[in-house]
Order: structure tokens, then C-alpha cells, then sequence
């Protein structure tokens, strides 16, 4: 889409896109900040960290940092975007804007493989975390998949006020964790409470190889799998196209990101560091279950599944709401079916969430035939959607600047500095981690399956051509 120049004297051009059409603004700043916070925080941190932390040691705190700088680059873009033009299309609607139909046709698309797979690997997991209890252990798996999957559909489809209330709960039982524990942690080295025989402090980080106990390659490699530790943090972008007041709520709820992503990520491997060996720790078990336990605190396993099972039910949450929304923004213009349009008297886009919740309820049947392999088999699928997605959001702002240069757009004062730096930086990172997916077993196979996945998007794209509306995006 080529938009018109405007002269020094005309205002630049001001753009509405149906696929924005008919939404609430039932979303709160409360609701906004902690979308925010839940979106920068997950199991990546919960029950990840401690395989990483035995396979690179202390410098996992360097990677989590390096990944969420290049995080909050584009969240931060994304952030301008919406400042410029609020849309519950998100990355879809500015992909429109800026790359045309087909960039915005890919955004939407491998968006939902993203969250439709991660859709599948979350009803698992909960299902999974459920048989820690002897109480559901007689259950099988695929009934508690099934379970959790109607239960959150069923309240995503009620309101979006609904939405924003358990998203709301679900950060604030994870942020209030994680303070937990680190106030805990602080504690026990400060007064050097033996742990398990061990004396915690700095020192054991000194002691046992440093920083790089096992020489930086290991760190290098762990980046593959770190980075999509912050995969729900573009989620923001969509949901404030249901808030009153986007232009207020969005600059203080982005920039607050940059320190959460240093105080829970890069401060919760640094203090997990100081309190056991990093030898102490495996990816059978989360590290913070591994530390209170050795102190004796009774109940950690329970408590720390509790919430582990929290941020599955909150990332299963988060992908049936952004993806409806996206859905719709795609079915707008016609690139999607046209029941993704559809919308209740809620407010609530169901069509396009009841085609998330199809592609879970697959999901569903993989419980029920392969129980043990059912998470390994979507995984790696939803890496590459999420790698596609920050990568479009990145070159759509790039060429957002661009334009604003040419003087046909107008940038608003929450700006990405120095860009389009910032911007080169996060997308070569992102190629780095497409290379070091295949140092990956299951990483590899991934992206040997790509070519068939290119193979059904170009289908696609011609399969929905010839009836894209152009209009849906009007100046």
C-alpha cells in the first residue's frame, strides 16, 4: 500500500483499519501493567533456568540479559507503533500499512502457528504439572488437557474484562513468587545460612569456574533456547487496542519492562548462583524447588507447581486472546476465513478464538496417543513462529521510520533512540538464533521442516488473493 506524500503544510494522513472495528475498552491500566509484566515473565524462568544453569553456569545471567535486551527493543518498537496508530490487530495492522498485504498475511499466520502450537504444548503441560497431585493422578492426561482448554476458552469468550482479570491474577501469583524467593535468597546470603552443607555467598561462583565455568561456547548455545523465554512479550501490543486511554497506559507499562527482565531474570540466575553450585543444579527439576528444598522449607515442590501450572494457564490464556484478535484483523481484509471475523455480543472475537481452540483440541488427541512426546512434537514449531513475528514487527517500524523521514507519517514522542540501529541489532541477534538452532537436535529437524512450511503459506497466499479486500485499511 503506497500512501500519499504530504506537503510541509498538510498533516500526514490519518489510517483506520476494519479490522479494529467493534472492540470494547475494557482493559485497565492495572490490567495493561500486569499483561505487561506476565508477558516478560514465564516457565522459561520457573522450571528452564535450571537445565541452563547446569549446561552453562553462571553466565546464563549474560544470555537472559542479551535476550532481553533484544526483547524489550521490540516490544519497545512495537510500543511506538501503537502509539502512532492503536490497533488490536497489533503487527498485523502495521505490517499492512508498511509491507502490504502479503507481509501482514505472513505476520498473521505464523503468529497463530506460534500460539496454536504453544496452544498444545501448554494444555500438556498443565495436564502434566495436574499429575504432580496424587488427586488427579488417576486421571488420564488428555481428560486434564481437555479440562483446562474449555475452562479458559470458556472464560476468553465471556469478556475481555474476564480475560484481563485472570491475567491480572496469574502475574501477580508469579511476580509475588519470584519476590519471595529473592527476598528469601538475600537472606540466606547476607546472614550465610549453610544450604545442604554449603555456605552461600559470591564465592561459590569464584570457586566453581567463574562466569564461564565451561568457556563461553556453552553460554553461546543456551541463546537458542533463552530467547523464547519472553515469547508472549509482543502481547501487550494487542491488547491495547481494548484500553481506554493506549497513548497513557503503554509508555510506562513498555519502559518498566527493561527492569523486570534485569531484577526477575538476570537476578534470579545470579542469586540461584551465590546459593548452590551450578553444578547443583538439573532440568529435571526447577532450580528454585532445588534450593528450597535443600533448606528445608517443606512444601516447596507443591508450591512451586502451583505456580509453574499458573503460567501454563496463563499462556494458554494469552495465545486464545491475541490470537482471535489477529485472526480478525487477518479475516478483514480476507486473508482469513471469515468466521475469524465474527464477533459476540461480548465484544469478543470467537471465531477466530474457536479456531485456536481447534487446533488445541489436536492437541488434545496427541495427549491421548503419545502422552510422553506430546510436548517435544509442537515446541520447536511455535520458536519459528515467534522468530517470524518479532522479525516483521522490527522491519515494519524500520519502515515506519522511514516514512516519517519522507514526511508521510508522524512519529509520536515515545520513540525507539537511534534507530534504525536498535532495530539491525535485535534482527541480527534473531538470525543467530535460527543458526544456533541447528547446533540443536530438535532445532534442526525444525528447520529442515521449514521449506514445507514456506510451501503452505505461498499456497495459501494464492488460495486467498483474489479476494482481499483493499479497503479494509483506509486513509
Amino acid at each position: 500500500m503506497t500512501l500519499p506524500s504530504s506537503t510541509g503544510t498538510e498533516a500526514p494522513p490519518q489510517i483506520t483499519d476494519a479490522g479494529d472495528d467493534g472492540y470494547g475498552k475494557s482493559l485497565t491500566p492495572r490490567h495493561i501493567t500486569m499483561i505487561a509484566i506476565g508477558g516478560a515473565i514465564g516457565t522459561g524462568l520457573f522450571l528452564g533456568a535450571g537445565g541452563r544453569l547446569a549446561s552453562a553456569g553462571p553466565s546464563l545471567a549474560i544470555a537472559y540479559a542479551a535476550c532481553g535486551l533484544v526483547a524489550f527493543i521490540v516490544v519497545r518498537c512495537l510500543g511506538e507503533l501503537i502509539l502512532y496508530r492503536p490497533s488490536s490487530g497489533a503487527f498485523v495492522s502495521y505490517a499492512r500499512e508498511f509491507l502490504g498485504e502479503k507481509g501482514a498475511y505472513t505476520a498473521g499466520w505464523m503468529y497463530f502457528l506460534n500460539w496454536s502450537t504453544t496452544g498444545i504444548a501448554d494444555i500438556t503441560a498443565i495436564a502434566l504439572y495436574a499429575h504432580y497431585w496424587s488427586f488427579f493422578a488417576p486421571v488420564p492426561q488428555w481428560v486434564l488437557a481437555l479440562g483446562a482448554l474449555v475452562i479458559v476458552l470458556t472464560l476468553n469468550l465471556l469478556s475481555v474484562r474476564l480475560f484481563g482479570e485472570m491475567e491480572f491474577w496469574f502475574a501477580l501469583i508469579k511476580v509475588a513468587t519470584l519476590v519471595v524467593f529473592m527476598a528469601i535468597a538475600i537472606f540466606l546470603i547476607v546472614t550465610r545460612h549453610p544450604i545442604d552443607g554449603t555456605t552461600p555467598g559470591p564465592q561459590l561462583i569464584l570457586d566453581h569456574g567463574g562466569m564461564f565455568p565451561s568457556g563461553v561456547l556453552p553460554m553461546v548455545l543456551v541463546v537458542q533456547g533463552v530467547i523464547f523465554a519472553y515469547a508472549s512479550i509482543e502481547l501487550v501490543g494487542v491488547a491495547a487496542g481494548e484500553t481506554a486511554d493506549p497513548r497513557r497506559v503503554m509508555p510506562r507499562a513498555i519502559n518498566t519492562i527493561i527492569w523486570r527482565i534485569g531484577i526477575f531474570y538476570v537476578g534470579s540466575v545470579v542469586l540461584l548462583a551465590m546459593l548452590l553450585p551450578w553444578s547443583s543444579y538439573s532440568a529435571d527439576e526447577s532450580p528454585f524447588v532445588t534450593v528450597l528444598s535443600r533448606v528445608g522449607v517443606s512444601g516447596a515442590g507443591d508450591v512451586m507447581n502451583l505456580v509453574v501450572l499458573t503460567a501454563a494457564m496463563s499462556s494458554l490464556n494469552s495465545g486464545l486472546y491475541s490470537t482471535g484478535r489477529i485472526l480478525r484483523s487477518l479475516a478483514a481484509a480476507g486473508t482469513a476465513p471469515r468466521f475469524a471475523a465474527a464477533m459476540n455480543r461480548h465484544k469478543v472475537p470467537y471465531g477466530g478464538i474457536l479456531m485456536t481452540a481447534a487446533v488445541c483440541v489436536l492437541g488434545v488427541g496427541l495427549n491421548y496417543v503419545v502422552p510422553a512426546q506430546a510436548f517435544e512434537i509442537v515446541l520447536n514449531l511455535a520458536s519459528v513462529g515467534i522468530i517470524a513475528t518479532w522479525a516483521i514487527i522490527l522491519i515494519s517500524h524500520t519502515l515506519f521510520v522511514r516514512r516519517s523521514r519522507a514526511g508521510e507519517v508522524e512519529r509520536p514522542s515515545f520513540r525507539v533512540p537511534r534507530s534504525p540501529f536498535p532495530q539491525l541489532v535485535a534482527l541480527a541477534f534473531l538470525a543467530l538464533v535460527l543458526i544456533l538452532m541447528f547446533f540443536d537436535h530438535v532445532g534442526r529437524i525444525t528447520l529442515l521442516a521449514m521449506p514445507v512450511l514456506l510451501v503452505l503459506l505461498v499456497g495459501g497466499w494464492f488460495l486467498v488473493r483474489d479476494r482481499i479486500d483493499t479497503s479494509a485499511m483506509e486513509v
